[in-house]
C-alpha cells in the first residue's frame, strides 16, 4: 500500500544518484586538466574531493558506476598523459612525462577498488568476477600510457593486480558472511516455530487425551448402566458434561491466544494450571474409575510457573494413561519439593509393560520432551513388582526460595 508514494521518491533518489555520477566526470576534467603542474598538496585534494560525488551511484547501481568510472579514468588518465608531454612550449615548466598522470591512475585506482567490493558484495560471484577482470584490464591498459619501461610497467600492473584481488577478496567475504547470517537467522527462526508446533502439540495432546479418556470411560459406564443403574448413568452424563466444559474452555484459551496479534487485545487468559490444581485432576479420574493418592512432601514454595505446568502436565499425562492403558483401579502420585529439584512419581499396580508398548508414544515422548526443555531428567518403563513406573527431576533455579 506504500509503494505508489515512495516511487516518486525512489526515482528522484535514483536521478540525483546519476546526476552526482556524472557531475563527478565532469568535475574530475576541469580539475585535472586545468592543473598544469603536479598534483601534490591542495591541487591533490581538489582532485580526491570529486570522488564523493560518485559514491551514492556506486551504493546504488554499482556496476553502471563502474563502466563510468572505467571509462572516465582512462579517459583522463590518456588525456593527462597526452598534456604533459606536449612540452614547455606549451604550458610552459611542467613535470616530466606521465608524472601527473600516474598520479591519476593511482587515485582512480582506489575509487575502482571500492566499487569493485561494492559488486562482489551485492552481486552473484560471476558477475563480480567479471567486472573485477574487466577493470583489472582496463587499468592495465591505462598503465601503458603513464609507466615507460618494461620493469615499472610491470610493477605497476602487479600492484593493479593485487588491489583488485584484494578489492574482490574483501567484497566477496562480506556477501559470504551476510548470507550466512541470513541463513542463520531464518534456521533460527524455523528452530522457533518448530518449538512453538511441538509446544502447541504437547499442550493439544496433554489436555485433550486425558478429558477424552475420562469421557470415553464414563460413557461407557453410562452405556452399561443406563437400563439398571439409572442414577449412575446420570452421574456419568454429568461427568462427561463437566469434563468436556473445561476440555473447551481451555481450548478456547489456547485458541484465543494464538490468534490474537497483539498480547494486549481481548480479555484475559486464565491462570496455566500448577501443582495447585492437583485435586480437581484427581477428582475427575476418579470420576473415572480410578482412585489416584497423591503424597506431597517438602515445603510449598513458591515454583516458576515453567516448572509447575510442566510437572502439572506430566502428572497429568501419566494419570491419563493410567485410565487408559493400565487396567489399574488406582494409583499413588508422590510429588516431593527439595531444595534444588522437583520430583514427581506416578506408579500403579496395571499391566505394566503390556499396557504401554515398549514404553512409547506422544505422551511419554511430550513428557520426556518437557523434563529436557527444562534440564531435568525422566524415567519410564515397567516395575519389578508389576505395574508401570513414571519419574522425572526438575531442576529448581537457585533465585528461587
Amino acid at each position: 500500500m506504500k509503494a505508489p508514494p515512495d516511487t516518486p521518491r525512489s526515482l528522484l533518489t535514483e536521478s540525483l544518484a546519476w546526476f552526482s555520477g556524472i557531475a563527478y566526470v565532469v568535475l574530475l576534467y576541469v580539475v585535472v586538466l586545468n592543473s598544469g603542474r603536479e598534483l601534490t598538496g591542495m591541487r591533490l585534494l581538489s582532485a580526491t574531493l570529486p570522488c564523493v560525488l560518485l559514491l551514492p551511484l556506486v551504493l546504488r547501481r554499482p556496476l553502471p558506476a563502474l563502466v563510468l568510472l572505467l571509462g572516465a579514468s582512462f579517459a583522463v588518465t590518456v588525456r593527462t598523459d597526452s598534456v604533459m608531454a606536449v612540452g614547455p612550449d606549451v604550458l610552459g615548466s611542467v613535470p616530466p612525462v606521465g608524472t601527473q598522470a600516474w598520479q591519476v591512475a593511482y587515485l582512480q585506482a582506489v575509487l575502482i577498488g571500492l566499487t569493485v567490493g561494492r559488486i562482489a558484495a551485492t552481486r552473484s560471484r560471476p558477475t563480480s568476477a567479471v567486472a573485477a577482470t574487466v577493470a583489472l584490464g582496463v587499468q592495465i591498459g591505462a598503465a601503458s600510457y603513464y609507466r615507460v619501461g618494461s620493469s615499472s610497467f610491470l610493477a605497476t600492473s602487479a600492484f593493479l593486480a593485487l588491489s583488485m584481488v584484494t578489492a574482490w577478496t574483501v567484497g566477496h567475504s562480506a556477501r559470504e558472511r551476510r548470507r550466512h547470517t541470513t541463513a542463520l537467522r531464518a534456521r533460527t527462526a524455523e528452530q522457533a516455530v518448530t518449538a512453538e508446533r511441538l509446544r502447541i502439540a504437547r499442550e493439544l495432546h496433554d489436555m485433550v487425551a486425558h478429558s477424552i479418556g475420562v469421557i470415553a470411560i464414563q460413557a461407557g459406564v453410562g452405556r452399561r448402566v443406563i437400563d439398571t443403574q439409572p442414577s449412575e448413568a446420570r452421574n456419568a452424563l454429568a461427568a462427561i458434561e463437566d469434563t468436556s466444559r473445561d476440555t473447551l474452555a481451555g481450548l478456547r484459551r489456547m485458541l484465543g491466544t494464538l490468534r490474537r496479534a497483539d498480547p494486549g487485545d481481548g480479555a484475559p487468559l486464565g491462570p496455566a494450571p500448577a501443582l495447585a490444581d492437583l485435586d480437581a485432576l484427581v477428582e475427575r479420574t476418579r470420576d473415572a474409575g480410578v482412585r489416584v493418592d497423591i503424597d506431597r512432601r517438602g515445603e510449598g514454595r513458591p515454583l516458576p510457573a515453567e516448572i509447575e505446568l510442566s510437572a502439572y502436565r506430566i502428572i497429568q499425562e501419566a494419570i491419563t494413561n493410567v485410565v487408559r492403558h493400565s487396567g489399574a483401579d488406582s494409583c499413588r502420585v508422590t510429588v516431593d519439593r527439595r531444595e534444588d529439584d522437583l520430583s514427581i512419581e506416578i506408579t500403579d499396580e496395571g499391566r505394566g509393560r503390556s499396557g504401554l508398548p515398549g514404553a512409547t508414544g506422544y505422551g511419554l515422548t511430550g513428557m520426556r520432551e518437557r523434563a529436557a526443555l527444562l534440564h531435568g531428567e525422566f524415567t519410564a518403563g515397567p516395575r519389578a513388582e508389576g505395574g508401570f513406573r513414571v519419574a522425572a527431576r526438575l531442576p529448581v533455579p537457585a533465585a528461587v526460595g
